[in-house]
């Protein structure tokens, strides 16, 4: 039954393009952009995960600068003859005392568990691979740098895990939060968390998550301050909290993804708004600008929106092609403009480049940071 699902995805896939391909050739001109005002960058990242082999579904990615770019990915996996792409995998092998127990039921579909946080430069060339972590990583789900942080410390959340870290960006661990594997509901256990946003500061909030249905506050040092949400459709309830953002006024999104909606809170869980009709919130991302970009799961489009929760814009086209999409799970945009995103379906990472003459109203800015005197 997996393979004969895993080849109608592909062959589906397949024939979108082609379809696609078709249309366009009738019409003069070419028709709608496909990656809206962006061209991809052809073949970038470089293949890390060596010859038979291909990366897993790629979680996370985050751009420090245009030459350092991380990269969280769950393991490298075995290229498969049936064609299908490295998000389609059997997520992630139990661990036992001498490292994972390959008992389930399609050994050739299990990661090699290496190359799981990789960081690159702008042409897409391994730099640095955080091996001496493996250990740590179970679901690789994020991959964050708080933008009020001086120093460039590395978050990673791991939803597998059912915790959180902290490193230098030299890869050190300094903290984690949760305790691993064990799953929970109280000031320090977490189910399957999924993002974190900040407070200028070092306030944060945690969205947790798959399981859980709550968002949780923090002080910079990282101390439990408050807890809110409940399981449920109401306002201040939630289903799949899986991703959050803040603005400049302190309000926090929060994507209730699988009630198909997002939650505006102030920083204290009250409950101001709530956005509907946006059908699968994978990724939210405040904007420079004060705009939420949303990257959404069904639809495969970026989505801009105000922060009354009006829709300004939206791109984005289904498919496992170069500059299609197919669930991406997060993205993030460096200082010259350029867009990386992580397509969690497919196991890839895509860079874009703005294209000359593309509508700026449709570029997706930089991640809020709030400026200093």
């Amino acid at each position: 039954m997996r393979k004969t699902s895993r080849a109608l995805a592909v062959t589906g896939a397949l024939l979108f393009v082609v379809g696609t391909a078709s249309l366009l050739s009738q019409q003069k001109g070419g028709g709608a952009e496909i990656s809206g005002p962006y061209d991809v960058v052809p073949n970038w990242p470089v293949n890390m995960c060596g010859d038979g082999f291909q990366p897993g579904s790629a979680s996370g990615v985050f751009a420090e600068t245009p030459d350092r770019i991380f990269i969280f990915q769950r393991g490298c996996l075995p290229v498969q003859p049936d064609g299908s792409f490295g998000g389609d995998q059997d997520l992630v092998p139990t661990r036992n005392a001498s490292g994972y127990d390959l008992s389930q039921k399609d050994p050739a579909r299990h990661p090699r568990w290496d190359h799981v946080l990789v960081i690159v430069n702008r042409d897409g060339q391994m730099v640095e691979s955080w091996e001496q972590h493996n250990k740590l990583f179970v679901r690789p789900h994020k991959v964050l740098i708080n933008p009020y942080d001086p120093e460039k410390h590395v978050w990673i959340v791991d939803d597998g895990a059912h915790s959180f870290y902290k490193f230098t960006k030299d890869g050190e661990l300094l903290q984690t939060w949760g305790e691993f594997r064990v799953p929970g509901n109280d000031e320090t256990h977490f189910n399957r968390p999924t993002d974190i946003a900040w407070l200028p500061d070092g306030t944060f909030f945690l969205s947790d998550g798959y399981r859980n249905t709550r968002v949780v506050k923090f002080d910079k040092d990282g101390k439990f301050l408050m807890t809110w949400g409940t399981p449920g459709t109401g306002p201040s309830q939630f289903n799949l909290v899986h991703s959050i953002a803040v603005d400049a006024q302190r309000r926090v999104y929060v994507s209730d993804r699988s009630n198909s909606r997002i939650q505006v809170f102030d920083e204290n869980g009250k409950f101001l708004d709530m956005w509907e009709n946006i059908k699968r919130p994978y990724y939210i991302n405040l904007t420079q600008d004060q705009h939420l970009w949303v990257a959404d799961g069904i639809t495969n489009k970026f989505m801009k929106f105000d922060l009354t929760g009006k829709l300004l814009t939206s791109w984005g086209t289904f498919g496992a092609f170069p500059g299609g999409f197919w669930g991406v799970h997060q993205f993030s945009v460096d200082t010259e403009g350029n867009l990386y995103t992580a397509d969690v379906h497919v196991g890839r990472v895509q860079k874009f480049r703005p294209r000359p003459g593309g509508d700026p109203a449709q570029l997706v800015g930089m991640q809020y940071r709030a400026t200093t005197n």
